[in-house]
């Protein structure tokens, strides 16, 4: 694949997390794996983000109290991370893969593991799932889940998608049927 070499850690966040993507792209390419898992703003995070207009930590700022100022900030970091998310989809799509291209061939799931920082909220997680899962998966729609579902049902059913087989994991209660096509 063609990547260019870095020089070491980038310093700025944008280059740092394309240097990031671009690996997890050139290995789903050589088909390496086809499984990555990568954190885009860690929990308790103090990193700023001058480059978008926040100064604030990002951790402190998570604890908004509803301040429409510290509300907008998280908007432009949450607004900041989607079109870095965004330009790997891209270059999934734009990447040939056999009959289809590595998006075609891929799921990608992007999100939070909380709705509500400022309340430590857990359910009704903002999540997005990218690619056809090899065909599997029915797309172009927004889904809402039953109150209560785990997300592992969600894991597991990609897990399905993408023929990895397995029965339980975690707490899940069973799989999305609505989703494969």
């Amino acid at each position: 694949p063609d990547c260019e070499k870095p020089d070491g850690v980038p310093f700025e966040y944008a280059a740092y997390a394309k240097i990031m993507l671009d690996l997890a792209a050139a290995a789903f390419q050589a088909d390496v794996t086809r499984v990555v898992t990568l954190v885009l703003g860690r929990e308790g995070s103090l990193r700023t983000y001058n480059e978008v207009g926040v100064p604030d930590g990002h951790h402190p700022l998570s604890h908004h109290g509803n301040r429409p100022d510290a509300l907008e900030k998280l908007s432009k970091i949450n607004q900041y991370h989607t079109r870095i998310v965004g330009q790997f989809i891209g270059k999934l799509k734009a990447s040939a893969d056999g009959d289809g291209s590595l998006l075609d061939h891929s799921l990608v799931l992007y999100g939070s593991g909380l709705s509500d920082s400022n309340k430590h909220l857990h359910e009704n997680l903002p999540i997005a799932v990218f690619g056809r899962g090899n065909g599997s998966l029915k797309t172009g729609r927004h889904v809402v889940l039953p109150e209560a579902t785990p997300m592992t049902n969600l894991y597991l059913t990609m897990l399905d998608q993408m023929d990895v087989k397995t029965d339980q994991m975690g707490d899940s209660t069973g799989r999305l049927d609505h989703l494969s096509l």
